[in-house]
């Protein structure tokens, strides 16, 4: 792994200071007062090449001014009856932190149908539930922990998987792209349990989409994952399939009110998710139109 040197960063903070104002208010809002840390991040994303990680995150300023992605946390997704149905169909939660404070962010692969609402909306709850892990759970992890910590750990369950999911690999491949080019590094081990036989078939045909320091951070466990799971996390932060050998999601139940179930609305993080995004869409609401 490329070790990433302080003349590095300044050559790096050498070359921001050339770029254009609006860019530079965006990455403002991008690294939350640790700009070094969001540098570094970007150098190691590739492999400490400057000029490849300024142009990657220039891209990504880009990005995010285009798509109004500052703005996001104030787009709900409405009505709450449709919202409802997209996290019925994109199964993706957070169920506790590991013992030194990172979130563990759980992903229901095997039973994500992804057939209630158009490419859009997937799209936006997934950049939604990343710009929320950056700006709220990651900085409330730090005050709490009394240290920085930027990354998460996921948990993808298998359960259900078909070789039929091959299906969604347009939409998986946009989602995993934005993940890639516009928020490096934030992901320190991809855990995947509960994997079908068929999961191997899969994994072929998924693999070569990855970034390759993608693939390394993957780790297959054996079964659900729990004997593995908590040597770096407690009991209670286990996302639900994780906790009972061969329950799998399959004990989350599409219109479920369990509020143990991550995947759930009813779940703690999603009523907090869902409540902030509406307290920032009132407080838009609210600010006076400028000229």
């Amino acid at each position: 792994m490329v070790v990433i040197t302080q003349d590095m960063i300044k050559q790096f903070d050498d070359l921001m200071e050339s770029i254009d104002e609006p860019l530079k208010i965006t990455f403002q809002n991008l690294h939350k007062g640790y700009p070094t840390e969001t540098v570094i991040r970007f150098l190691t994303a590739r492999d400490g090449n400057i000029s490849k990680a300024h142009n990657m995150l220039v891209d990504c300023l880009k990005w995010r001014i285009e798509n109004e992605i500052d703005k996001i946390l104030s787009k709900p997704i409405v009505p709450a009856e449709f919202y409802r149905s997209v996290r019925d169909s994109q199964l993706i939660g957070m169920s506790g932190y590991t013992k030194d404070g990172r979130p563990v962010i759980a992903v229901g692969v095997g039973l994500s149908t992804y057939d209630k609402a158009s490419i859009q909306y997937y799209v936006q709850s997934h950049i939604q539930i990343n710009e929320y892990r950056d700006r709220v759970i990651l900085p409330s992890a730090t005050k709490e922990f009394n240290r920085h910590i930027s990354t998460c750990v996921k948990v993808l369950d298998m359960t259900g998987l078909k070789l039929s999911h091959l299906n969604q690999i347009k939409l998986l491949t946009v989602i995993s792209n934005i993940d890639d080019l516009n928020y490096p590094e934030k992901t320190d081990t991809y855990y995947i349990v509960n994997a079908p036989y068929v999961f191997s078939a899969c994994w072929k045909v998924v693999k070569p989409l990855l970034q390759e320091r993608t693939r390394k951070r993957v780790q297959v466990l054996p079964g659900c994952g729990k004997d593995d799971l908590v040597k770096i996390m407690d009991y209670e932060s286990l996302p639900h399939f994780c906790k009972r050998q061969g329950s799998g999601s399959s004990r989350y139940a599409r219109n479920s009110t369990d509020e143990d179930c991550c995947f759930s609305l009813d779940h703690g993080f999603h009523q907090q998710l869902y409540n902030y995004i509406k307290q920032q869409a009132a407080g838009a609401e609210s600010q006076p139109l400028s000229n």
